[in-house]
């Protein structure tokens, strides 16, 4: 078991125990108000723990707390784990970044852009640009997700997973299908966030020979000491699973969601490398001290600086936002001063943002309103997690960052 550290003093690491305090407090009257059921916040400055804390309810019903052992379903916060093992195959030599995808996954060959009609009957035009290994690590690849609701290409995705046989196909049958979807523009020349992780962790198992939940295990989470992860949480490891509730926003009470709740503990064709993993606070913990240690932590190390730092840095066309770069209608939400890196969303420009963050902070969440950020300037991070449905139900992408840097002295010991 991969516990969060003991915290160490916060005055000695350059943050305010006060005002961390204070951040805990106004998280706890969520719990209080009855719109959340209990959340985990960890932060770390440094490379050391300076606060770990748990507040509410891991299971209403069941009147069990949440524990610092409690695993999380970390949905879309997989997605930097997945970029992580795909840049340390690009490190080998096994492909580059500009390489086709094609080359691998031979069902992208020809992929067809939409250009207009119904669902049903889409136009669509040969792509004159083929979706490239960079492409799929920052969401500019033409692909969507079924969930958006703003465009005709979405339909087709939902089509799909109407489809007999969706549930238990496995990941290399859902980018065959994935692959015969038009997309939604040329590759290259727009921002929207898809499927293209899950791809990308379809590329890993292919270019690797192995599963992609062996190469995490063997390759990632075996040498970072990341022992509660997996895409399934077993044995004693499921008694750690919280449920899942839903926010009614008509009534302001929760509910539990039986079905988001089995997803954490039960084994799935599936193997998302865009949200599949569930772990421990601790686990996530050492993955972004990977991260701000520049993709090395304990004296092992699985990227090179120099890649790490890329991954920090926004690759979108023309260094613009991603809010500049979506589709109209847009998918996501605006969030301007923001861009993407490789695998995970990048500050640019605090003040357009609206943010206290260092520019070249990465961040990122999952749809159970989980929330990180790793600041490689301040040498700082903090990972808020809870199992709430649906994403953006609460402000607690805001309310981490907002909380927590005040919290800064600039004094360390």
């Amino acid at each position: 078991m991969s516990a969060v550290p003991e915290p160490e003093d916060p005055a000695s690491h350059g943050l305010d125990p006060q005002r961390l305090a204070r951040a805990g407090d106004c998280l706890g009257r969520y719990v209080d108000e009855g719109k959340l059921a209990g959340w985990q916040l960890v932060v770390a400055s440094g490379g050391a723990v300076v606060w770990n804390e748990c507040r509410g309810l891991a299971d209403i019903e069941a009147g069990a707390p949440v524990r610092p052992d409690t695993i999380w379903q970390w949905r879309s916060m997989t997605k930097p784990v997945t970029s992580v093992a795909a840049l340390m195959l690009y490190e080998a030599g096994a492909f580059a970044l500009d390489d086709p995808v094609a080359r691998w996954l031979p069902a992208f060959a020809s992929p067809l852009v939409y250009r207009y009609g119904p669902p049903f009957a889409p136009v669509t035009v040969p792509s004159p640009e083929p979706i490239r290994v960079r492409h799929l690590l920052t969401h500019t690849a033409g692909l969507s997700y079924g969930f958006h609701y703003v465009h005709p290409v979405d339909a087709l995705y939902r089509a799909a997973e109407d489809e007999p046989g969706w549930a238990s196909a496995d990941l290399a049958a859902r980018c065959e299908r994935w692959a015969a979807t038009p997309l939604v523009y040329t590759p290259g020349t727009r921002w929207m966030y898809s499927v293209a992780t899950d791809v990308l962790g379809r590329l890993v198992e292919v270019v690797s020979g192995q599963g992609l939940d062996e190469f995490f295990a063997e390759r990632i989470f075996g040498p970072l000491g990341m022992t509660d992860t997996g895409f399934c949480a077993e044995g004693e490891r499921a008694a750690r699973v919280p449920a899942v509730y839903t926010l009614d926003p008509a009534t302001g009470k929760l509910a539990r969601d039986k079905e988001a709740s089995a997803r954490g503990t039960e084994p799935r064709a599936f193997l998302s490398g865009g949200g599949g993993l569930a772990g421990s606070a601790g686990d996530y913990h050492r993955f972004t001290q990977f991260l701000l240690r520049g993709g090395e932590l304990d004296g092992v190390r699985l990227l090179g600086a120099p890649t790490v730092a890329r991954m920090f840095r926004n690759h979108l066309p023309g260094g613009a936002s991603y809010t500049e770069l979506q589709p109209e209608p847009p998918a996501w939400k605006p969030e301007p001063g923001v861009g993407f890196g490789l695998g995970l969303a990048v500050v640019t420009d605090p003040v357009a943002a609206g943010s206290a963050a260092s520019v070249g902070t990465g961040f990122w969440a999952g749809s159970l309103n989980t929330e990180f950020f790793a600041d490689p300037a301040e040498d700082l991070a903090a990972m808020l997690f809870t199992q709430l449905t649906p994403y953006g139900v609460l402000p607690l992408q805001r309310d981490l960052t907002q909380l927590i840097y005040p919290a800064l002295t600039g004094q360390r010991a």
